[in-house]
């Protein structure tokens, strides 16, 4: 049996809803860990930066989990444009610490505005005509992912090269799973699901090491 709603076998949607039910659960774990460790590293901005970030890794698993356990229907095409969304979401809260708590300044709020701006514009676009949008969409997401390449260095200079591996190996993971993603092969969607959780992994514990601490 197929899903008409994205070309699905039943097999495939029960793969998609556990290997990010999985991720939803270590993105609740890793949330709480995060908050709680920015309120001895960090001030006020690290605090809500790491709150900003764990709410949106959150909701883009759990979204992710809902609409691939739903059977075809309307609440699945609902879910679909919610799951869409939750990308631009995820990259505004990955950029969050890293703008605010990291670069901070002029540059750090820049930075912050700019890709709000394009997650409003992603999310509105997504809501009004997700099939009309969706490969715009999938180029924003690479665009707004590694929009980290013209801050480089103020990165660099924080972290070194130790940290920059982990941000790099993050979008590397997520830039590779979308070929996977692309692919009109069984089973390479679930595969995509775990380059996802591998990219979060390696962002996730750059925010944690890297961008929460104050220097």
């Amino acid at each position: 049996m197929t899903d008409k709603t994205n070309n699905q076998t039943l097999g495939e949607e029960i793969a998609n809803a556990i290997t990010h039910g999985l991720g939803a659960l270590l993105a609740i774990a890793a949330t709480a860990v995060a908050i709680v460790y920015s309120c001895f590293v960090s001030d006020a901005l690290g605090i809500v930066s790491s709150a900003i970030y764990g709410f949106t890794l959150i909701v883009m698993y759990v979204n992710s989990t809902i609409y691939h356990s739903l059977k075809n229907n309307k609440a699945k095409r609902v879910f679909r444009i919610f799951d869409h969304c939750s990308i631009f979401l995820l990259i505004f809260g990955t950029y969050t610490p890293i703008a605010l708590s990291l670069i901070r300044g002029w540059l750090g709020w820049t930075v912050f505005g700019v890709l709000l701006t394009l997650t409003i514009l992603g999310v509105v676009f997504n809501s009004i005509n997700l099939k009309k949008w969706e490969k715009a969409s999938l180029v924003l997401y690479l665009l707004m992912g590694w929009m980290a390449i013209f801050i480089l260095k103020p990165i660099f200079d924080a972290v070194g090269i130790n940290g920059m591996l982990f941000l790099i190996l993050g979008g590397v993971f997520y830039t590779v799973g979308v070929i996977f993603y692309k692919l009109k092969i069984r089973y390479m969607h679930p595969l995509w699901h775990l380059f996802v959780i591998g990219g979060s992994t390696f962002h996730y514990f750059f925010i944690l090491f890297y961008a929460l601490p104050i220097k």
